[in-house]
């Protein structure tokens, strides 16, 4: 078994193409087909289904193995920074700013981070995306994670971006709530329910095209305090309109107390998470470091919540 072999799943299930993965590594499609061959009869586990239209499609035994895998490049990755720690003095501070809601998500990656590079001092904030914009634009932060859309690209010709996650808009309610289990919501529906609204630019843009096509929408409050939000959902008081992503990893998603419900027959837009930085400044050496840790991890959960 070697490094390339894994490298080579985990690249495979993220693309689901054995020739985009290889395109992607900068390797041939039967080197990295004859390789996961080999892994296979070596282990005595089939780890990937080959089909002509789906691509290469994990096994519910690969689906295990692909996640180890990760877990075994991220260390590698790991111990290779340890020992650059030994040669080159990574010091200094990272300031990021993150949505609300987000905050969870950024643990495991920034307890990676710090492993790697103990003598980073890390700062962190929680504030909507306009503040953070105006954060990255007068260089008080090192980089801002926000929710990134279409309308925000045009507008803002000064800053940079990247898509590092994709997802879209999705309604949170209650565990007692009767969408919990059908665990899907009709524009219509939507409109009948007490609905509470984070303050937040993409979420009031989501909810006037909801409004401009379906009629009056039943706005108990507006907030910009996420937990009073999620209180008040838990507590059946009414349901909240969120990104996908910012569900990931919590807590009250993963104990069950809040549902996340599908929109359905309404065709929405796709909805990103990534960074801003403004145009004139270039990231910092430890900014990209994070940034390797972030994508990595966010890969990762991506996967594994897919494929649960």
């Amino acid at each position: 078994m070697h490094i390339e072999q894994l490298e080579y799943i985990v690249k495979v299930a993220e693309t689901g193409s054995i020739s985009i993965a290889a395109e992607t590594l900068h390797v041939s499609q039967s080197g990295i087909s004859q390789s996961i061959t080999r892994l296979e009869e070596e282990l005595g586990v089939k780890i990937f289904k080959r089909h002509r239209r789906l691509g290469a499609v994990p096994t519910d035994e690969g689906k295990t193995l692909i996640k180890k895998a990760y877990e075994v490049i991220m260390k590698l990755q790991e111990f290779k920074e340890a020992a650059q720690t030994y040669n080159t003095v990574n010091s200094g501070n990272l300031k990021l700013s993150s949505i609300p809601g987000f905050m969870l998500f950024l643990l495991e990656p920034l307890s990676s981070y710090k492993h790697a590079y103990p003598n980073v001092d890390i700062e962190i904030s929680e504030k909507p995306v306009q503040h953070i914009i105006e954060h990255v634009q007068n260089n008080q932060i090192d980089i801002g994670l926000i929710t990134i859309y279409e309308d925000l690209l045009k507008k803002r010709e000064d800053l940079l971006f990247e898509v590092i996650l994709e997802g879209k808009m999705m309604v949170s309610v209650s565990k007692k709530s009767p969408f919990a289990i059908t665990k899907t919501i009709t524009p219509q529906q939507l409109m009948s329910q007490n609905v509470i609204l984070y303050n937040g630019d993409y979420v009031k843009q989501f909810a006037s095209k909801l409004i401009s096509k379906f009629g009056p929408m039943n706005i108990l409050f507006t907030s910009d305090n996420t937990e009073v939000i999620k209180k008040a959902i838990a507590e059946g008081l009414g349901v909240t309109i969120v990104p996908d992503f910012t569900l990931l990893n919590n807590p009250d998603v993963l104990s069950g107390e809040i549902v996340p419900v599908e929109i359905v027959e309404y065709d929405q837009e796709t909805i990103g998470l990534g960074w801003v930085r403004s145009v004139h400044n270039k990231f910092s050496k430890n900014t990209k470091k994070f940034l390797e840790h972030f994508k990595f991890h966010s890969r990762m959960l991506t996967y594994s919540s897919q494929n649960d």
